[in-house]
């Protein structure tokens, strides 16, 4: 069911177009990311949809309530948006206690002691830190404050939280566990969240959707694992993955009436013409680095490379493989013993292979059925 409906939204600063046609639908109890570079626009989108900002153009809904028209000049206060914000500086009161801090939204809501007691009590256990109700933030590590502004903004009880990177102040152990806490949150509140990152880690590991922004256009709304695999544009796919895509670029020819031959460094491939929605001759090949499976030996269809760098991370290893004139990135698990200028050879998954246009960036491969068994159809 759609909760949040974001129509036609376009944002001018001065004569700068910063968002453009924005088209956004939230479902309920959804925890919606907007993934992007900086200044790609999705605090801006975060800021139009908690009332802090208003755009020119577009209409955004809430349930069936319309909160913000630009061309009728209407835009709801953000109380009345039932929603609350999570700042990435946590904005805590330095002179009020974490209770003091967590139970000042309630204040005035005509509830008696002992009901804010409850509330905040129970805010505050949620996120394990009931213990350091009576310290102030000058006593708590950052972590520990993050916390505290997250039970500040879901002591209300509102039915959308907003989170502007929240965890971008926070070292990186402290960051996985948060998106540990935050995703266990969700998962007991229910509470449809909208969250803000450019860390595609965050994005991946905690979200029901996630929408890739773009110099202020949305480029792609899909689940983490539809997004990871099926990139539906080429700047998608130079944004996701981590280590980053391999980029290849590759010619198309007519194999016979009913194929396609494809040729890059990384070999020959032929694919059935059903499974791409067309076919052009210049096309750029993508190949995630863990789909890459590398011998030292010659295999049936491997091309021949040469290691250029070996970087061993304990439970992985990233190699660097020259193939003809492209750069290849390679992950195996666990420690592989490769030395540089040394020659290995290199099979890809043919699973995990995407075709784009090199000229407008769309992805030429159609997302395969179930019971399909490879993406791009491809005859070894």
């Amino acid at each position: 069911m759609t909760f949040i409906k974001m129509q036609g939204i376009n944002k001018f600063f001065d004569k700068q177009h910063v968002l453009k046609d924005i088209n956004l639908e939230i479902e309920e109890g959804d925890f919606m990311t907007f993934l992007g570079p900086s200044g790609c626009g999705k605090t801006t989108t975060l800021r139009l949809l908690a009332g802090l900002e208003t755009q020119e153009e577009g209409v955004i809904a809430i349930g069936d309530k319309r909160v913000a028209d630009g061309k009728a000049h209407y835009f709801a206060p953000p109380a009345e948006r039932q929603l609350n914000l999570v700042f990435q500086n946590y904005a805590l009161w330095p002179h009020m206690t974490v209770f003091e801090n967590v139970s000042f939204g309630l204040e005035g809501r005509k509830l008696t002691k002992k009901e804010i007691q409850r509330k905040v009590e129970t805010s505050l256990e949620k996120l394990q830190i009931l213990a350091y109700k009576d310290r102030y933030p000058s006593e708590l590590s950052g972590g520990q404050q993050q916390r505290v502004a997250i039970a500040r903004a879901i002591v209300t009880e509102p039915k959308i939280l907003l989170l502007d990177e929240p965890l971008s102040n926070l070292d990186a152990k402290l960051r996985v566990e948060m998106r540990a806490e935050l995703k266990r949150l969700h998962h007991e509140l229910k509470t449809t969240m909208v969250y803000v990152t450019h860390d595609q880690i965050e994005a991946m590991t905690m979200s029901t959707k996630i929408a890739v922004f773009s110099e202020g256009r949305i480029l792609q709304v899909d689940k983490p694992i539809q997004l990871y695999q099926y990139p539906n544009h080429l700047t998608v796919a130079q944004f996701i993955g981590n280590p980053a895509n391999n980029f290849l670029d590759a010619t198309c020819t007519e194999n016979s009436p009913t194929t396609i031959q494809i040729q890059s460094d990384l070999g020959s491939f032929v694919v059935n013409k059903q499974s791409i929605s067309k076919w052009v001759e210049g096309v750029v090949l993508t190949v995630r680095p863990e789909d890459l499976r590398i011998t030292k030996t010659p295999q049936k269809g491997a091309v021949k490379g040469v290691v250029k760098t070996v970087l061993p991370a304990g439970a992985e290893t990233i190699v660097h493989i020259q193939c003809g004139d492209t750069l290849l990135l390679a992950k195996e698990i666990g420690v592989g013993s490769y030395l540089p200028d040394s020659t290995v050879y290199v099979t890809a998954n043919t699973e995990g292979l995407n075709l784009y246009d090199r000229v407008s960036g769309v992805r030429l491969n159609n997302v395969p059925t179930q019971s399909q068994q490879t993406d791009l159809h491809v005859y070894v």
